[in-house]
């Protein structure tokens, strides 16, 4: 320890110095020194490394001053080219294509897309997954380029805006309840049928309903009754021949008839049966049928 001393004179008063007084050197020195100088280079190092990874990581991201790689900031919004992955979900107000690329969504899972109101409820769903694809919203339409509208599903119909509507399935097309439409027509060279396997058949019209085979037959086949009503007009048999060829036949008339003849007999219940013809009516001695 250095030791200082205090001399106090009057003025005027000489006082002798001593002739070796002591030095002090203000500073660091000896291994603190050495230590505080690999300290500073261990910190230009590491800002050096720091530099070089920062310069590393702008070259590889592709970091521009209009974006990232190939994420481009433009005045509408970001630019992405290429294929992308995203593993979080996707908030945006519009994703299109470029004008000469087609715009392409993937997932190994499902692919969803999801619309939501001001307080962030599901207002409308779309969902591509592996075995279906669900839509969900109140209303579900599809337009053409022109916009007219080409289907239309809400909760009460289906509308579709096509003029024309085709089922090419072999098994044709099944409909639970009724279907309103123009016109039902088959493809040319190919059957037209109408079949209800469980319940009846029913074709309505304000104005009439029109069955035409321009090239073949029309045949009405049901296991119990077919009624042909008609509540204000009458029912009309247009034809060069009607053939009944399965009416109940009566009782034969005289025996000496030998012509192949038979006049058509009605019943009070609208039941028709054959009788033979003869010079007169021959209906009462076959009404035993009417029974």
């Amino acid at each position: 320890m250095v030791r200082e001393q205090y001399t106090t004179a009057t003025e005027g008063t000489h006082v002798q110095r001593p002739e070796n007084p002591c030095v002090y050197k203000i500073g660091i020195y000896g291994w603190r020194k050495r230590c505080l100088y690999l300290f500073v280079l261990l910190l230009l190092i590491i800002l050096l490394v720091n530099f070089a990874l920062t310069i590393w990581i702008l070259k590889v991201m592709w970091f521009s001053p209009t974006g990232m790689g190939h994420l481009r900031v433009t005045k509408d919004g970001l630019r992405l080219e290429g294929e992308s992955e995203f593993l979080f979900p996707l908030y945006a107000k519009e994703i299109h294509s470029r004008v000469d690329s087609s715009l392409l969504l993937q997932s190994t899972q499902n692919v969803t897309v999801n619309a939501r109101n001001s307080e962030g409820e599901v207002t409308g769903r779309l969902k591509v997954g592996p075995k279906m694809v669900e839509v969900q919203s109140q209303h579900f339409q599809i337009n053409s380029k022109d916009g007219k509208p080409l289907f239309t599903v809400d909760e009460k119909e289906v509308v579709v805006g096509t003029d024309k509507l085709r089922v090419t399935g072999p098994e044709g097309a099944l409909f639970e309840h009724s279907v309103e439409t123009p016109l039902v027509r088959a493809d040319p060279f190919q059957d037209l049928r109408l079949e209800s396997p469980t319940r009846s058949l029913s074709m309505d019209a304000p104005k009439g309903v029109h069955i035409k085979a321009h090239a073949g037959k029309i045949e009405a086949l049901s296991q119990m009754d077919i009624v042909f009503q008609s509540s204000d007009g009458m029912l009309v048999l247009d034809a060069e021949t009607v053939c009944l060829p399965k009416l109940v036949q009566g009782t034969q008339g005289s025996a000496g008839s030998s012509q192949e003849l038979y006049e058509i007999c009605v019943c009070p219940d609208g039941k028709l049966y054959l009788s033979v013809a003869g010079a007169g009516t021959t209906c009462h001695e076959s009404s035993h049928v009417c029974l």
